[in-house]
């Protein structure tokens, strides 16, 4: 295959383990079909800050839309469209994981778009930068100035005078850092302006500037780099929100994202295969129609030259005309009801076969986000595979363990429980923390510069500071411990019960998982099964109305030759309408098993990686596209 058939789709989920290709026979789609170079730009394969400052776009209305009324079939309207192009047109226009059956009127908010996992691991309050920035330097400053007049009964509290005048500034500035183990540093400045009348200041303004180190130390609660990387640092009971459970919820994200990713390409696959047996069971309408009509003329025909033909038998055969004629208008119109999508009948969607061409040509438009109606018809160009495809069942449910999207995310959530568990017990020990402060502290007449020679060492606060003459220090610790720990027990018993539901649902999703994909291999044998009787079916029934028209030819035309010709008709219409049908549900059948697995992608020469590239993820990057 070449390079350019092959498709690099890089999306924003991360695959939790791969395995090798199994021993089954792969079939390998339209390799002929070009596919568009460069980066594909606007559509589901991108997504950027850029789609913000777009102009709101409105819906084309398009033109009206074809009915049964316009019966035009001939080749040139109608657009052909292999089942590749389908799929790359659905990426390449798609904003929004479109679903069938109006979720997006009925529950705008449930419904995925390429914006949500970038969305999730950029989220201020619980994604994985906001998690990081507990963790970022911290400035702050602050300045205050007064001015104060006040008078004093007592001498002692005006600092020898009753007459107190005050001109006080004061200046804080702080650098703080939480490091990854919980400790807290501070490096903080204090300094001060301060001109009173006291008589017993020495300067009658003076400057005090103080220098400390402070640092907090959790010995048991909140200690240690794994409890700061799960809950984050200060964190409360029963709401862990560190680093890592933010890369856990961007993951979850992405295997949503798939998810969603690989329900709207099997169903623009649905779509694709519904109007494939549309058309077919059109055109096999038509010509049972057409032979009904030559076989009512004919006897007709008959009718008149010998007059030996009866009223019913006419009626007969004009009854049957018309009845031709309603399905052929059903299959060309069809009806509003359910076309073949996912979970409906079974994960990846149960082959309808309820046929009507305009109506599921309007299906597949609305999904590949082509206009509703053009002037030409989409027609599907490639043809189910006849050839039989054999599984192995034990390397296919290996791999639908490995790599179902559904698991991917439920051992995400059962390893986020976990976590959340850790840090409930990290609750059930003391709050226990060491501190400590070391300071220089300086005074002066000037801030800087003086006059050494008059004021001495008290010149200046800062060189006052720099000589180190004055250090403090400070040691201590804090404890704090809620008797009986109610609280705490509480979330630890919560924790453990989230842990033991996530992992029961993890093994019934398991088991779920292997039902259905049992029932996807059963299907397929039983689809080809039934696939090669219908065709034996097909061509024994066309042989009989062959066989009846050249008897019909070579002899003397009976009403009860023209009977059985009507009866062959009905059979041949209906073999014909089934053998197709079951074509049709052989390859939804094989898609199915793809989509048991988990592997839909490598069905489309599709790989789905993480799309950052980066050992930490990248809220920018989290969609891109290669191709």
């Amino acid at each position: 295959m070449t390079w350019t058939a092959k498709w690099v789709l890089i999306v924003a989920v991360t695959l939790a383990g791969c395995v090798a290709p199994t021993p089954e026979q792969f079939r390998v789609l339209d390799e002929s079909s070009p596919l568009a170079a460069g980066h594909v730009k606007g559509g589901l394969l991108d997504a950027n800050p850029e789609d913000l400052c777009e102009p709101q776009a409105t819906a084309p209305i398009g033109m009206r839309p074809h009915t049964l009324r316009e019966d035009d079939l001939s080749p040139e309207n109608y657009r052909d469209m292999s089942l590749v192009e389908a799929v790359e047109y659905a990426l390449m226009n798609s904003k929004i994981l479109r679903e069938l059956g109006g979720t997006i009127l009925k529950s705008p908010d449930q419904v995925a778009s390429k914006f949500s996992p970038a969305g999730v691991a950029s989220d201020p309050r619980y994604g994985i930068e906001a998690a990081l920035s507990a963790f970022d330097p911290k400035f702050s400053a602050s300045g205050d100035f007064e001015k104060n007049n006040r008078a004093f009964n007592n001498i002692f509290f005006g600092g020898g005078t009753r007459l107190f005048r005050q001109d006080l500034n004061v200046y804080q500035t702080q650098l703080s850092k939480t490091a990854a183990t919980g400790t807290e540093f501070s490096l903080r400045n204090f300094t001060d302006y301060n001109a009173n009348n006291a008589p017993g200041n020495q300067f009658g303004s003076a400057w005090n500037s103080n220098v400390e180190l402070q640092f907090r130390q959790p010995l048991l609660q909140g200690a240690g780099v794994e409890i700061n990387r799960i809950a984050g640092p200060r964190a409360t009971i029963g709401a862990a929100n560190g680093v890592v459970i933010a890369r856990v919820n961007s993951k979850i994200s992405q295997a949503d994202f798939e998810l969603g990713l690989r329900d709207f390409v099997s169903n623009v696959t649905n779509a694709y295969w519904d109007l494939y047996y549309a058309y077919r069971e059109l055109d096999a309408r038509i010509k049972a129609r057409d032979m009904s009509y030559n076989t009512w003329q004919k006897i007709q025909t008959l009718a008149k030259d010998t007059g030996r033909v009866s009223g019913d038998r006419q009626a007969l055969a004009e009854e049957q005309y018309f009845r031709f004629q309603e399905e052929v208008e059903n299959s060309l119109s069809g009806k509003q009801v359910d076309g073949t999508r996912t979970f409906s009948g079974t994960t990846g969607g149960t082959f309808r076969g309820t046929g009507g061409m305009q109506i599921t040509e309007r299906r597949l438009r609305l999904l590949i986000g082509f206009p509703i109606s053009e002037d030409k018809l989409i027609r599907p160009s490639d043809e189910p595979s006849m050839a039989e495809v054999v599984f192995d069942y034990q390397a296919s449910v290996g791999e639908a363990m490995s790599r179902r999207a559904e698991l991917k995310r439920q051992r995400l959530k059962t390893e986020k429980r976990e976590m959340e568990l850790f840090a409930a017990r990290n609750f059930l020990l003391p709050q226990l923390d060491a501190s400590g402060t070391y300071r220089f502290r300086g005074f002066g007449h000037d801030l800087s510069g003086g006059n050494p020679a008059v004021d001495g060492q008290f010149a200046s606060a800062w060189g006052n500071l720099l000589n180190g003459n004055f250090q403090e220090w400070q040691l201590g610790f804090q404890l704090d411990v809620p008797l009986g720990f109610r609280q705490a027990h509480s979330a630890v018993h919560a924790a453990e019960l989230n842990v033991a539901r996530e992992k029961t649902v993890l093994l019934e999703q398991e088991r779920q998982i292997i039902h259905d994909l049992s029932n996807s291999l059963a299907e397929v044998e039983r689809a080809y099964t039934v696939c090669t009787t219908n065709l034996n079916r097909f061509r024994a029934a066309k042989n009989l109305v062959l066989s009846l028209e050249a008897g019909a030819r070579n002899a003397r035309q009976t009403v009860d030759s023209l009977d059985r010709i009507l009866d062959a008709h009905r059979r041949l219409n209906d073999a014909e309408a089934r053998y197709f049908l079951a074509r049709t549900e052989y390859e939804v059948a094989l898609k199915n098993v793809y989509f048991e697995k988990g592997a839909i992608f490598d069905y489309y020469e599709l790989r789905v990686t993480d799309g950052t590239g980066d050992s930490q993820p990248n809220p920018k990057r989290q969609i891109s596209a290669r191709w």
